[in-house]
């Protein structure tokens, strides 16, 4: 049998106490909003094939984009995309060294990315609406 070890750690399971760097924040987010995209493409993709279909199905895909649900959903889905979008040129310029990998850098660009994804949702909700 082997030695038993005791490991004296600091455990902390109370994820609402933990505060994470805005760096965090902003790669979770990025995979977050892209789950949101990949599903959103499912959504769009009916949307568009049901308007394309036929004179009727167009009407319907119409009166479904008429609804305010569904416009809020897809100003969501745009959100998301805007997002992932800015935090992937984000992430390729640190991958191709125009920005460098220090933590102030790193900050920098994630305030700069969350500035630009809340311009971009703007647009999107006044294209949308």
């Amino acid at each position: 049998m082997g030695k038993t070890v005791k490991k004296q750690r600091p455990v902390n399971l109370d994820l609402s106490t933990i505060r994470f760097p805005v760096t965090a924040i902003a790669s979770i987010l990025h995979r977050v909003s892209g789950v949101i995209t990949f599903v959103a493409v499912g959504i769009l993709l009916w949307l568009l094939g049901l308007s394309l279909s036929s004179p009727e199905g167009f009407l319907q895909a119409s009166a479904v984009m008429g609804s305010f649900f569904v416009k809020f959903i897809v100003w969501g889905i745009l959100t998301a995309l805007a997002y992932h979008i800015a935090g992937g040129i984000r992430h390729m310029l640190m991958d191709f060294g125009f920005l460098a990998e220090t933590m102030e850098t790193g900050k920098r660009s994630a305030h700069i990315t969350f500035v630009i994804t809340v311009v971009l949702s703007i647009l999107a909700g006044v294209l949308v609406w």
